[in-house]
């Protein structure tokens, strides 16, 4: 049994390295990359230790010089890599992706197989006590589209979570090199249905719902919270009450890589519903948190501290409550 403190937060996924292009080429001309760390629930962990909040992350990397680099930079931050197993029998997943300025980037996975997609409900276990006691434990789609155990372990993680009183969340993150619309559809829904907070964009969120007003129909499902990404156009939420807030986006005057902002997203909004922040101040939080990392290269560079996000937040912008 792995024993550590109890974080604020757990997460559990596959973490891994991307090969970024270093121009704005076609993939198929690109001649260099520069290395980074990525995976959503690895940027949400370091964007939550970058805010002040302690988390834990659960995942399994190669023993090969590229699991070496995802446990250590995931220390350096400050993220507790106590239950990341180093997996003598397959190698870290990496991802090859374009870096365009018009239009979506063209990634290539290579991930199938890798030490990642083995994570199982063992890996959790091993945790049991850490995750049952956290107060948040935030999940994505994305886990459960890697392997059967891995879908698992999500599982296993939300029973776990539920026999606390920890806060569940869903990024829905659909991966459409992963699976099709359909499958995550079905493996998603009775997942997001039983969360607390369910976090996506208009098409995340109405692909798992199965149609229009996902919103209310997650809710009616016995969500609590509904967050709709909108990107430039800010972001919603809506909960239980029928209540429904708009905040509007901080205006980015240059995207240079936008990959990795609804994971910053996600971050801002967790650390800011842990402190006990009103719905509008946690939309603000998160939609400053996007815009930061949209500015830098990378999926966690942009990330920002507490005291970077205070400058971000100083301009207020216009807030409309609907």
């Amino acid at each position: 049994m792995v024993r550590h403190m109890t974080p604020d937060v757990v997460t559990l996924g596959e973490a891994l390295v991307g090969l970024v292009a270093e121009d704005s080429s076609p993939l198929s001309e690109v001649a260099t990359f520069r290395r980074y760390i990525v995976g959503a629930e690895a940027n949400v962990a370091v964007g939550l230790t970058r805010l002040g909040r302690s988390v834990a992350f659960v995942g399994r990397v190669g023993e090969d010089g590229f699991g070496t680099a995802v446990a250590r930079r995931l220390r350096a931050e400050g993220v507790d890599v106590a239950a990341v197993a180093v997996d003598k029998a397959a190698p870290t997943g990496i991802l090859v992706r374009e870096r365009r300025r018009l239009g979506p980037s063209e990634v290539v996975y290579h991930r199938r197989g890798s030490a990642g997609s083995r994570l199982s409900p063992v890996d959790v276990d091993a945790v049991a006590d850490l995750v049952r006691s956290a107060r948040w434990l935030h999940l994505t789609g994305i886990t459960p589209a890697l392997s059967p155990t891995a879908q698992a372990a999500v599982e296993r993680a939300f029973g776990l979570a539920r026999e606390g009183d920890g806060v569940i969340s869903l990024d829905v993150n659909l991966r459409r090199k992963l699976w099709a619309d359909d499958e995550a559809r079905m493996e998603l829904w009775p997942l997001a249905s039983r969360v607390d907070v369910v976090l996506g964009d208009v098409d995340e969120l109405t692909v798992i719902a199965g149609g229009d007003d996902a919103p209310g129909r997650l809710l009616e499902a016995g969500v609590r919270t509904v967050v709709v990404k909108l990107g430039a156009g800010g972001a919603r939420i809506h909960d239980e009450t029928g209540a429904a807030l708009a905040v509007s986006a901080l205006t980015v005057a240059d995207v240079v890589d936008p990959v990795g902002a609804g994971d910053a997203f996600c971050a801002g909004f967790i650390a800011a519903r842990l402190e006990g922040l009103d719905y509008q101040t946690c939309l603000r939080w998160a939609n400053a948190c996007g815009a930061a990392v949209v500015s830098v290269p990378g999926d966690m560079d942009g990330l920002p501290t507490r005291a970077e996000l205070e400058r971000l937040l100083a301009d207020p912008g216009r807030d409309t409550l609907r």
